[in-house]
């Protein structure tokens, strides 16, 4: 193994950086943001303007970067698209707080009906959640819902000094599904969603405009991803989706699933389903088109963010304005 790489003051990491290419222009400004944001974090926002190898990349058969940038990188391109991650980001979490909020509701709702309990209700869910036994691995004989009981009793333990948790608690030794819903977290609701009967998951989706429970399982999916990014403070504009939802039929077959612009339509659609008037939709189309950094090396651009060619006026961006 190598040896760890040796530490450097700021004013050393900003020198590394200049030598290998990297134009300074405020060389105080340049540190301050060294100094508050790191090096590391801020060296995702920088690796788009390093500069390819040819050589290596062709044998590799995928992109290899050299330590060195492109002719004209600058530290204020990183610093601007940092700025316009973080926007990003805070866009997203604004989006899925409102998303998050409205599919708990109708989930306690719909199942509240059946069993104020539901969620503890094996009788009330699928049955490959609630009763199929894992075959094998270190949760092996437990049930999915047994380990979702557990995820969601930590998170009851943490809110137990909360006055609605204390009041459940100590009146009736349980909280109904429409109280429990209030100490889940985005991945906790997307999980007991996709263990919920077909019927049930069918006539949620059908709300939501989705092609099927399903498909809006994975949608769930997939926006506790971008939610989980988001919430962490990582680098979101570009990233690599993992958690991937299948694009709508009758949406362009050119969008990226792998990528966030698709991610950002599917919240912009929900959007419109939970709050139509919201201006959601406009202030990311303000974000995009005015506060994406325009490098002098065109390094950076929008089809990393998976936006296809006249994303602002094509379908479904424009569809849900």
């Amino acid at each position: 193994m190598k040896p760890l790489k040796p530490w450097l003051a700021f004013a050393q990491q900003l020198d590394v950086l200049q030598a290998r290419g990297l134009e300074v222009e405020d060389r105080a400004a340049a540190l301050d943001y060294l100094e508050r944001l790191g090096y590391y974090r801020l060296s995702g926002y920088w690796y788009p303007l390093r500069a390819i190898d040819a050589q290596a990349s062709a044998a590799q058969g995928k992109a290899v970067r050299l330590d060195s940038f492109v002719p004209g990188s600058r530290f204020e391109d990183v610093v601007r698209l940092y700025v316009f991650d973080k926007k990003l980001r805070l866009l997203a979490l604004d989006a899925l707080e409102r998303i998050e909020m409205a599919v708990r509701v109708d989930v306690a709702h719909l199942l509240g009906k059946r069993d104020p309990a539901a969620h503890e209700n094996p009788a009330c869910l699928h049955g490959n959640f609630a009763k199929k036994h894992i075959a094998r691995g270190p949760d092996a004989g437990k049930t999915q819902h047994q380990l979702w009981l557990a995820k969601y009793h930590s998170m009851l333990h943490r809110a137990r000094k909360e006055p609605f948790v204390v009041h459940h608690q100590q009146q009736y030794g349980a909280l109904p599904i429409w109280a429990a819903v209030e100490v889940w977290d985005f991945g906790l609701l997307s999980k007991l969603f996709a263990g919920m009967q077909h019927a049930d998951q069918e006539h949620i989706a059908t709300l939501y405009g989705a092609p099927s429970g399903q498909a809006f399982a994975q949608w769930l999916r997939s926006l506790n991803f971008i939610r989980n990014v988001s919430a962490h403070h990582s680098r979101l504009w570009n990233i690599n989706v993992v958690e991937r939802a299948p694009v709508p039929a009758h949406w362009p077959a050119a969008l990226d699933n792998a990528r966030p612009f698709f991610y950002f339509c599917l919240m912009r659609h929900l959007l419109g389903v939970i709050c139509p008037r919201s201006t959601w939709g406009q202030r990311v189309t303000d974000l995009l088109e005015k506060e994406f950094p325009n490098t002098r090396s065109a390094q950076l651009t929008l089809q990393d963010f998976g936006a296809l060619e006249g994303w602002a006026d094509a379908l479904p961006w424009k569809q849900e304005r």
